[in-house]
C-alpha cells in the first residue's frame, strides 16, 4: 500500500474532529491514522473492504496449484 503522506492524522486530531476524517476518506480514499507517530488505523470506505478481500481469478488458481504441487504426495495419500 502508498502511503499519501497528505493522509496522515494524528488519534488526537481524529478524535477530535472525526467529520474531517471521513472527509478526506472520501477525497482520498483512505486515512492512516497515527498513534505516538507511528501508523496505527487505517481507514476506509465500507465498499472498498471487499474489494481489498477479492483475489482476481488468476491469483486463486496458481495459488491454489503452488498449494497442490508443494503438498503432492499428502494428497496421494488422502486420495487412496
Amino acid at each position: 500500500m502508498t502511503i499519501n503522506a497528505n493522509s496522515l492524522i494524528s488519534i488526537t486530531e481524529a478524535n477530535q474532529n472525526f467529520s474531517r476524517v471521513t472527509r478526506l476518506v472520501d477525497e482520498r480514499g483512505a486515512v492512516i491514522i497515527m498513534k505516538n507517530n507511528a501508523p496505527r488505523y487505517l481507514m476506509v470506505e465500507f465498499s472498498q473492504v471487499d474489494k481489498e478481500q477479492t483475489l482476481p481469478d488468476e491469483d486463486v488458481l496458481s495459488i491454489s496449484r503452488r498449494i497442490l504441487t508443494q503438498n503432492k504426495e499428502a494428497y496421494e495419500v488422502l486420495a487412496k
